[in-house]
């Protein structure tokens, strides 16, 4: 009702306003400025029919219509007899009446002015950008009448829910922890990779627990105006203490709490200045109130240690990379509102997603979703999830891109000379799909399909990896005694693998068990800025020739099986020209049809 009767008002003061516009518009006579000499003349030769006086001013109208003004002693005793003898009869005017109309006048602007100001201001107040509410909290409520989401809507996780079980414990019976002495932690913060589903899991303590949920970003609290961050933070503590017991949910938490000093604008910045409202605001509240705080990062190494001290954030729950049980369950979760094929094995899609983040799973029942319904299909099958695994995997097929006959026989020796590699090389994963299919910036892809899930690696496996990534390369070089720019990734990625086992994991004999330099990490950056050179030239030299042998390596390996196995190469690759693609049953009744030779078994070190 306040917001029509505004309107209205608005409406009214636009009428009016238009409505003496046009008034004025209509009164208005164009009158021409001239002076008093031309006056005196002009009564003189009987031009003059009519005149009024107001003071000093002058206004008349000559014989032709034209209206003029000016100003001179027009009141005079000498003018008014001159005026007289030539028949003008001047009309006089108060001074004063036209001040007040002037005065009345400009009021009534002034008055206008001023309410159309406080009606501006008063519809701002009343909508959700409060003119000035800038220190307002953006936080987003989601309480216990909306969407509820519980521990049963989460997997891939079960020993974060299990440390969370106790703040939910805690916001359902205070009382059961504090007549001990005990005290909750004030804060959580949630670290993981990006799509593990860590704000997921905040919403699902604040389900469990069945408490008011506010929900912010870590970048809502800066502005281009200082101390707006600070006041945010304030307010946002303010709204949870009153909707207390409540859970208030930072996420990216890192873009308001980077360590301080390492910002580009010295020590007294506006994101700087949210961080200390942040820590004195949680020195400021008692966890017995019932609020808890809950944050959440993929980078808590560049977090300000104050913001990470018992007190404050006591306790740190790693979201990890789910494994094959845990992909298996959030496979499980997503696929819980299509219809699935009876003879769908999600188990055989969760063994083939390693290092899928719960993000990506979910992607990739939405886009097997989508292929079936793009063939009209009444239930997703197993075909449909394996292509989108493949999509979300690899990228989507690009089907515009025709490639000539010489480059898709040059691209399919490619993947042939990678897949027969891992299947002849021991400590290799077995190789899932084959395709020359061009996908995103690659014209084809080898997939692969580990038997488990691995948190170490040997160095067999590798140089196994190495040996593999490497052999495409040599299958160009057998077969064309060339080579060409398609082999650029996997050089790249072996370089960096052997780089790795060398400086990091000290598996160079030459170079011993030693970390050779240091990860510099520009925290103000928000990314890595390499390796430091902590070490001499000549020790650089060795590393160099040690990454070089490793690459080396399995480069030699790798040739070596294709060159004993030549006859294999041309059968693969030629049903991939045919076929475009082979699955995994299909490549191995080709390599076991044509008798391979398996290599020699090597030295573990190169």
């Amino acid at each position: 009702m306040r917001t029509r009767q505004m309107w209205m008002m608005v409406f009214f003061v636009i009428v009016v306003l238009v409505a003496v516009a046009v008034t004025a518009r209509k009164n208005f006579v164009p009158q021409q400025q001239i002076n008093f000499s031309d006056l005196v003349q002009s009564v003189e030769k009987g031009d003059v029919t009519s005149l009024s006086i107001k003071g000093s001013w002058v206004e008349g109208t000559l014989a032709d219509g034209t209206r003029f003004h000016t100003t001179g002693p027009a009141n005079s005793d000498f003018y008014l007899e001159q005026f007289a003898k030539k028949g003008v009869v001047p009309d006089f005017q108060e001074v004063g009446d036209s001040l007040w109309v002037s005065v009345l006048m400009n009021g009534l602007v002034v008055i206008v002015v001023i309410a159309l100001f406080m009606v501006f201001m008063r519809q701002l107040q009343m909508g959700s950008g409060k003119a000035m509410s800038f220190g307002k909290s953006k936080a987003k409520l989601l309480s216990e009448s909306g969407k509820r989401i519980t521990f049963a809507d989460v997997a891939g996780c079960d020993e974060a829910k299990d440390e969370l079980d106790e703040i939910i414990q805690f916001l359902k019976d205070p009382r059961k922890f504090t007549r001990l002495g005990g005290r909750i932690p004030k804060g959580v913060l949630l670290m993981g990779s990006p799509g593990t589903g860590k704000t997921l899991l905040a919403r699902a303590v604040a389900g469990e627990a069945g408490v008011p949920f506010f929900s912010i970003s870590g970048s809502e609290f800066v502005e281009m105006f200082v101390g707006v961050g600070a006041s945010r933070v304030r307010d946002l503590f303010e709204q949870g203490k009153k909707q207390a017991p409540c859970i208030i949910f930072i996420d990216e938490i890192d873009a308001v709490g980077r360590h301080r000093g390492n910002g580009m604008g010295g020590g007294h910045d506006e994101r700087e200045q949210t961080l200390n409202q942040l820590l004195v605001e949680m020195d400021g509240f008692d966890s017995a109130e019932g609020v808890i705080l809950v944050a959440a990062t993929n980078r808590p190494d560049v977090l300000d240690p104050a913001l990470l001290r018992p007190g404050r954030f006591d306790r740190r729950v790693v979201v990890p990379q789910p494994d094959v049980r845990g992909r298996l369950g959030i496979l499980q979760v997503h696929a819980r509102r299509t219809p699935l094929d009876e003879q769908v094995d999600l188990e055989r899609i969760a063994r083939g997603t390693p290092g899928f983040s719960g993000a990506e799973l979910e992607s990739l029942i939405n886009e097997a979703a989508l292929f079936a319904a793009r063939t009209n299909k009444r239930k997703i099958e197993q075909e449909d999830l394996e292509m989108a695994k493949d999509k979300v995997a690899m990228g989507s097929e690009r089907r515009s891109l025709v490639l000539s006959d010489a480059m898709k026989k040059r691209t399919a020796y490619h993947e042939a000379g990678h897949a027969i590699v891992a299947r002849l090389t021991p400590e290799s994963d077995p190789v899932n799909k084959i395709t020359i299919i061009p996908r995103t910036r690659s014209l084809g892809a080898t997939h692969f399909l580990p038997i488990e899930d691995r948190w170490t690696w040997s160095v067999s496996q590798l140089k196994a990896r190495i040996t593999c990534g490497m052999g495409g390369r040599a299958a160009e070089e057998i077969i064309y005694g060339d080579f060409d720019t398609g082999a650029s990734d996997d050089i790249k990625k072996a370089t960096q693998l052997a780089h790795g086992m060398v400086c990091e994991y000290g598996m160079s004999e030459a170079m011993g068990p030693i970390a050779w330099g240091e990860r510099r990490d520009e925290g103000y950056l928000g990314r890595d800025a390499g390796r430091s050179r902590d070490y001499s030239e000549a020790t650089a030299q060795r590393i160099d020739e040690e990454v070089k042998k490793f690459v080396g390596f399995g480069y030699e390996n790798a040739r070596t099986i294709l060159v004993q196995n030549l006859h294999i190469l041309h059968k693969v690759a030629q049903s991939l020209i045919e076929k475009e693609s082979l699955d995994a049953g299909e490549f191995e009744r080709l390599v076991l049809q044509m008798n391979p030779v398996y290599p020699e078994p090597t030295s573990n070190v190169a």
